[in-house]
């Protein structure tokens, strides 16, 4: 039986709250209120605050498309509300959002299931700062586990650099992991519905792909098709779907690699509320597969009818 857009009912589009990434939610939320309203669903911006549970109950909405970026909403504590208020809601649960935000414990789980990913340290205080380096090696990356959006991360080349690095990432995270620096390039999947998209390759004049790399830069190159081999690329969108469902993610998301000189893919990281401003990736992917914007925030949304179920 097809979907009408009536079978949804009224719809928060949940976006901003409080995380260091509101702006960039607030970007996504409204450009997904205008694609579902394009296709007839009767949408509602809602931009979160710590009254969300009086908003939604006042507000009579019978679903929510979960467009919040970062702690708050990305991390399973948005998505514990809406199983409380008993609300549908779009993409991963509790468990999944709550895991593949959090940047080390993911990686602990894939390298016990034999996923490839990045040699890495966890950074409790200064006293582990030596023997990070030790371990790993310069360059390394530094990043606060909880954060999305590459906010507070930095690439170190020495002790020093070490230092600031950490103390930028502390400030934004109690936890800061260290992960061994993969030269090469990098990747990107989208998954949707258990299936993943066309995989992208970025490059950018920044030294990484940083927050104004991602969002701000008109010089960020997104090239699809990636490059790869035909049996490269199918590897990696293999191995994006195991890692995704890994976690425990549902519904859609992106799964972000490197990919060493040597041709070998490294996983980097899951977002299961991926940016869907004009310099997004999943758009982008979607647009490669066929699929406009409207159509893909509708595929989203209609995840959220299982839950109804």
């Amino acid at each position: 039986m097809s979907v009408q857009a009536t079978d949804f009912g009224k719809v928060a589009v949940l976006m901003g709250g409080w995380s260091a990434e509101r702006p960039v939610s607030l970007i996504s939320g409204a450009a997904v209120l205008a694609g579902l309203q394009d296709k007839g669903v009767d949408a509602h911006g809602v931009d979160v605050g710590r009254d969300i549970c009086e908003v939604l109950k006042a507000g009579g909405f019978d679903r929510a498309f979960v467009m919040l970026h970062g702690r708050g909403g990305e991390d399973g504590v948005i998505q514990g509300v809406l199983e409380t208020l008993g609300l549908p809601y779009t993409g991963s649960g509790v468990l999944g959002s709550a895991l593949a935000m959090d940047k080390m414990r993911s990686k602990q789980l894939w390298s016990g299931m034999g996923l490839p990913t990045p040699e890495y340290m966890h950074i409790g205080g200064e006293e582990d700062l030596e023997p990070a380096a030790q371990t790993l090696g310069f360059p390394l990356m530094v990043k606060p586990v909880h954060e999305g959006s590459s906010i507070g991360i930095s690439r170190v080349e020495n002790a020093a650099a070490l230092q600031q690095a950490w103390e930028l990432a502390h400030r934004f995270d109690s936890e800061v992991l260290a992960e061994r620096w993969i030269a090469g390039k990098e990747y990107t999947v989208t998954v949707l519905d258990s299936a993943a998209l066309p995989v992208i390759r970025l490059e950018t004049p920044h030294e990484i792909y940083d927050y104004a790399a991602k969002y701000e830069a008109d010089t960020t190159g997104y090239f699809i098709p990636s490059g790869l081999s035909v049996a490269a690329e199918d590897t990696m969108r293999q191995l994006a779907l195991q890692a995704f469902h890994a976690v425990g993610a549902k519904g859609w998301g992106r799964v972000d690699f490197m990919v060493d000189a040597r041709g070998k893919a490294w996983l980097v990281e899951v977002n299961t509320v991926p940016g869907m401003t004009d310099h997004s990736l999943v758009p982008m992917a979607a647009a490669a597969a066929g699929m406009n914007f409207p159509e893909l925030v509708w595929r989203i949304l209609c995840g959220s009818l299982e839950r109804s179920q």
